[in-house]
């Protein structure tokens, strides 16, 4: 039934305007394959690639795709605008990846910077679109987003969002391993945050159900929690999860295009300001509507096992979002 759903929300009436989306970061090594599979997306009509550097090339590779949208491409702070005015949706995977040895965290100060300005963009030239952010660490550069566009007067806390989609779909891929069954067919919430020990898979609540005993079930979570890592160091350097991370901000831009496009059946786990708990944002399942945020859904009964992990993880997601804030707010 979602599977039937999905598609038929990408049929759109023909006086319906399809969607226009910037990526920005698109030269990169998750902008370029997100491009790519947004190039694919039928809901999208005008497609924005922006960098600093290498976007003429990415966009001229991509218009030679036969697929509607139209591919342009900007480069350099003074293309900024252009890129930006009258989109929808923007999806920024901008900033440096991780490397062996290192945390999401130790790219604060690289990557909180560039999401400074290029959200000082997005509120100036498009302060009514969607706002999905991909650049680690996001459990504090959302918050960075946020705070930017408060001191802009623009910020809407149901269109901003911290991707948080890759942390589901690993959840998903893995457990339907253990079951033997299709991840397509498999749901797993996660809530929480965007790194480490934040991730919180709630295992109980798949569906198939799992049946794992403790140590088994730690295991699970432990893979999911370091699973970027796991790829970081099978790469040995040469990049991060930028082909699955790319995969998972794809369905993430097209859950967010099908509630623009009016499908009310769009439930996903984000990085949002939040009352679920007492944290200001919160990765948690919400429901979308045209307007963004619609419903936070409950998330649920927890085990033993995941409420200590739940009460373990709010103190370090506490100090990550608070780094965010401070770095606007001088704090």
């Amino acid at each position: 039934m979602e599977r039937l759903r999905r598609l038929a929300a990408h049929f759109l009436p023909v006086n319906r305007p399809k969607a226009t989306v910037a990526v920005l970061g698109a030269a990169g090594g998750i902008g370029q394959p997100v491009a790519l599979l947004l190039k694919l997306n039928p809901l999208i009509g005008d497609l924005r690639l922006y960098d600093i550097v290498n976007t003429p090339g990415v966009g001229a590779d991509l218009s030679h795709i036969n697929t509607g949208a139209k591919v342009t491409a900007f480069m350099g702070d003074a293309q900024l605008c252009d890129a930006l005015s009258g989109c929808d949706l923007v999806i920024i995977p901008a900033g440096v990846p991780r490397k062996p040895g290192m945390t999401r965290d130790d790219l604060f100060n690289i990557n909180a910077k560039i999401v400074k300005t290029l959200i000082e963009a997005v509120a100036t030239y498009c302060p009514n679109a969607w706002i999905g952010i991909i650049s680690n660490p996001v459990n504090s550069t959302v918050p960075i987003a946020a705070e930017v566009l408060k001191q802009k007067g623009v910020y809407d806390p149901l269109k901003l969002f911290g991707v948080t989609t890759l942390d589901v779909v690993r959840a998903e891929t893995f457990v339907a391993e253990i079951l033997g069954v299709d991840p397509k067919d498999v749901t797993v919430p996660v809530i929480g945050g965007h790194a480490g020990t934040t991730i919180l898979p709630l295992l109980s609540q798949a569906m198939p159900a799992l049946s794992l005993d403790d140590d088994k079930a730690k295991a699970l979570m432990d893979r999911i929690q370091n699973a970027g890592t796991e790829v970081v160091n099978a790469k040995a350097g040469a990049g991060s999860a930028t082909l699955s991370m790319a995969y998972a901000a794809s369905e993430f831009a097209d859950a967010c295009l099908r509630a623009l496009n009016g499908d009310t059946g769009v439930v996903l786990c984000t990085y949002v300001a939040s009352n679920v708990t007492d944290l200001p944002f919160f990765a948690s399942p919400v429901r979308l509507g045209k307007g963004g945020v619609e419903e936070f859904l409950p998330i649920g009964e927890m085990n033993k096992l995941e409420q200590e992990n739940f009460e373990e993880m709010k103190g370090q997601l506490a100090i990550n979002i608070k780094k965010g804030v401070d770095f606007v707010t001088g704090g």
